[in-house]
């Protein structure tokens, strides 16, 4: 959901820097191909994902929720030189789009797809040092992801979860009460409000963005 008028996405976008032809036709075919074409990161935060990535030059990237892969090469242009993302999805249905567009970008060597749930593949996955970790799954397991990879973010490092507003259901209590996804996200936004390991700032940007910084184990 976007909260503010159509006009003001307009000029934002208008005044946001344009993307490679790679994202573009991303962008077009997933929404001509794939069902819920809206949640793909799109332009806009797109970008201010990849500048969040060069601002924090990770070197070790942890994505929770491939989708067709968009948010995934947006990181990647932040990336440490030699620099990696392993990126998970259990839709099987939409890993050979993903990786077509992954294999035609320069981080193709880069960008490390997974097939499955993801809970079981950070298993999998064993311990690494994670500096930066998006979270962009179910949304009944965002607190669960995050105490998962919490010790292994390197303080200092960040999360990153989507969808944190969910289309503004998360300040409605009945919602909250009936729909077990807004609950999960109502529960997620104060779990992290009141864990005094990092800092966070929710941004209001289209379904929101949880930015979580830690700062110690």
């Amino acid at each position: 959901m976007n909260f503010l008028p159509k006009e003001i996405e307009a000029y934002i976008g208008e005044h946001t820097s344009t993307v490679n032809a790679l994202l573009e036709n991303l962008d077009r075919e997933t929404w001509a191909k794939v069902i819920m074409p809206r949640m793909i990161a799109g332009h806009y935060q797109g970008r201010l994902l990849s500048m969040l990535s060069h601002m924090i030059k990770p070197e070790k990237v942890l994505e929770i929720g491939t989708y067709t892969g968009y948010s995934a090469l947006c990181f990647a242009e932040g990336l440490k030189p030699g620099g990696v993302i392993y990126t998970i999805d259990k839709n099987e249905e939409l890993e050979s789009f993903a990786r077509k567009f992954i294999e035609q970008s320069v981080y193709k060597n880069q960008i490390n797809q997974i097939i499955g749930t993801a809970l079981e593949e950070l298993d999998k996955l064993g311990t690494h040092q994670w500096d930066l970790v998006f979270i962009d799954a179910d949304k009944e397991n965002y607190i669960n992801y995050y105490n998962k990879c919490f010790d292994d973010v390197k303080v200092g490092g960040y999360f990153i979860a989507d969808n944190v507003l969910w289309s503004g259901k998360v300040l409605d209590e009945q919602e909250r009460a009936k729909d077990i996804d807004t609950k999960a996200l109502h529960e997620f936004n104060q779990y992290v409000q009141q864990d005094d390991r990092v800092e966070n700032v929710l941004l209001g940007i289209r379904d929101g963005l949880m930015v979580v910084r830690k700062i110690k184990a």
